[in-house]
């Protein structure tokens, strides 16, 4: 008898743990939820961020609390995200550069590859191909043809070795056959300050990181690397529409994630209430005054388009010759 019932008893215990995490996501959110931001304050990944945590925390009914964790090209923030409670209240943001940090740094605590739950892209944002005024190409196709007529002599800046900006610049000359000299700088204002000083040819960078001089007529805006014109900049061709870089398109984007193994009702519950929150004109317009175009997804097509950048540019890093750090 006492057999009988300790086995009884068993059973009900298991089938209440069975129960228990559909009433878990059923409850969810019952706390704050914290958002790990892998960059400093006033970066895009920060207003993304705000913007969007401000909406989920009105529609989840608790608040989005940011947590700003910079430092090695974001890989400290999603670190933290990777050894979190897979119970939904650790979040994080993923763009194009912690993916590439992945792809440079041969050092990390965690594999990008597995470590993390998808949930939902949400925004997307081109990079920009900028030159002084007096720079004889005029677009994609004239800078491609000016290249191959010397090749090495042409220089291209880019603000941080390995970021998405120098990566983008990598993909560009693999696709169109040329050879331009990178030279990296720390920042943007000092790569800025480069070009217009005629220290370097050309640069790549985001579109808000230079729109101030393309609108006064400091830099002369080349193309933008998405595949698509951008709608702050929208005179501005995309690379690809000139043929000489067939099938490019780099873009820097942004998408929530969590750690590997959150229940699916909960993962399911975010991503319902993120493409909600991008569909609101309020959100939206601020999203794109912020320099982002809102670009929602589901949470397979999300996971499958963080492995697919993965792959790209492990093949541009080995392409490049550029060894990991």
């Amino acid at each position: 008898m006492g057999d009988a019932r300790m086995f009884k008893l068993a059973m009900a215990a298991f089938a209440g743990a069975l129960c228990a995490v559909p009433a878990a996501a059923q409850d969810y959110p019952n706390k704050p939820i914290k958002l790990i931001v892998s960059f400093g304050p006033g970066g895009g990944a920060d207003i993304v961020g705000r913007i969007l945590g401000q909406s989920m925390a009105e529609k989840l009914g608790q608040p989005v609390v940011i947590e700003n964790r910079p430092g090695a090209a974001g890989t400290i923030g999603n670190e933290a995200v990777a050894r979190a409670e897979k119970d939904g209240y650790t979040l994080g943001i993923m763009t194009a550069g912690q993916i590439i940090a992945a792809v440079m740094n041969k050092s990390l605590r965690y594999d990008t590859a597995t470590a993390f739950e998808p949930i939902a892209q949400v925004a997307t944002a081109s990079l920009i191909i900028v030159a002084r005024p007096d720079f004889p190409a005029n677009n994609a196709k004239e800078l491609v043809a000016l290249a191959k007529q010397d090749p090495g002599k042409l220089t291209v800046a880019s603000p941080g070795f390995g970021a998405t900006q120098h990566m983008s610049a990598e993909l560009f000359k693999q696709t169109a056959g040329i050879d331009m000299l990178p030279v990296q700088f720390r920042t943007s204002p000092e790569a800025i300050t480069a070009v217009l000083g005629k220290q370097v040819d050309i640069l790549f960078d985001t579109v808000l990181a230079v729109l101030g001089q393309v609108q006064s007529g400091q830099l002369k805006a080349i193309a933008v690397t998405g595949k698509d014109r951008f709608p702050i900049v929208p005179d501005v061709p995309a690379a690809a529409e000139s043929g000489v870089v067939p099938g490019y398109d780099v873009t820097t984007w942004y998408g929530f994630f969590g750690p590997r193994g959150m229940p699916p009702d909960i993962v399911a519950r975010l991503n319902k209430v993120l493409n909600e929150s991008i569909r609101e004109p309020a959100v939206a317009e601020r999203l794109i005054k912020a320099g982002v175009a809102v670009q929602g997804s589901t949470p397979e097509a999300f996971g499958k388009f963080m492995a697919d950048e993965l792959a790209r540019w492990s093949r541009v890093r080995d392409a490049a010759g550029i060894p990991q750090q």
